[in-house]
């Protein structure tokens, strides 16, 4: 396959430095970050990084013991992560996004907050002037090669937890999985919430799953406890707008 042109957007670095303070600077939060992960993961496991961005989330697993795969398809947050775990052997880096289908797809830029860029235009449309949304804008588009999560099963091993972090495409990368894995977490936000309802009903049609959410960057699964699919869906939709996002967790529990 032929790669795409890399367009390097304005500002690029800076808001990267500025991602990297915030999610892995001196305020981070290791500690309960370590505590929530480890739940699910154990020394010597595979874990699935999809949407890695600066790869907090990469060192959590690592101080963990697992050996991680981790997916950053954006310019920027792509070569912090080479430069941060490029030289880990326990660490496998691409730069692809996921998604239902292997391929190509367009991916829209937020240069000043790439945490943000998505490849969904629906969501940067709903997004944009959104309460709680002011002043992003997604600037730039680029090409990027996308790839599924079957495949990459396929490639690297049956993971024990993937994380899923993809701006308002978290139903389509679920949508690229044929089989039940043990746990994963996918990210949710209250402008987008039936993405997180399809999230749900594609895992319950995979697996007997039991579901839990952290709020934000909490690192605090708010039940307590797995709950099914009617009740997990009901506590997103209650949710009021200003929660604007958080983490559902799922568990294979049979």
């Amino acid at each position: 396959m032929t790669r795409p042109k890399v367009i390097r957007p304005k500002g690029t670095a800076v808001a990267t430095g500025r991602s990297l303070r915030l999610y892995r600077g001196e305020g981070a939060p290791r500690a309960a970050m370590d505590a929530l992960y480890r739940r699910f993961v154990r020394p010597g496991d595979l874990v699935f990084d999809v949407g890695a961005h600066v790869g907090d989330r990469v060192a959590s697993f690592r101080r963990l013991g697992a050996r991680v795969v981790a997916m950053e398809p954006q310019p920027g947050p792509a070569r912090a992560l080479r430069l941060l775990h490029g030289r880990d052997p326990a660490v496998t880096l691409i730069a692809e996004a996921v998604g239902d289908a292997a391929g190509e797809v367009v991916f829209h830029l937020n240069a000043a907050n790439p945490t943000v860029s998505s490849v969904s235009a629906d969501f940067v449309a709903r997004a944009s002037g959104a309460p709680g949304w002011e002043g992003q804008v997604w600037d730039r588009a680029i090409t990027v090669p996308a790839t599924t999560l079957d495949r990459l099963v396929a490639a690297h091993g049956r993971p024990a937890f993937v994380k899923i972090d993809v701006e308002g495409v978290e139903d389509r990368v679920l949508a690229g999985l044929s089989v039940p894995l043990p746990a994963l977490s996918f990210e949710f936000t209250t402008i987008a919430r039936e993405v997180a309802l399809r999230c749900l009903d594609r895992l319950a049609a995979l697996g007997a799953y039991g579901f839990d959410v952290a709020l934000g960057e909490s690192q605090t699964l708010h039940f307590g406890r797995w709950v099914g699919r009617e009740e997990m869906a009901a506590a997103l939709m209650e949710l009021p707008r200003e929660a604007n996002s958080g983490d559902v967790y799922a568990l294979l529990t049979v």
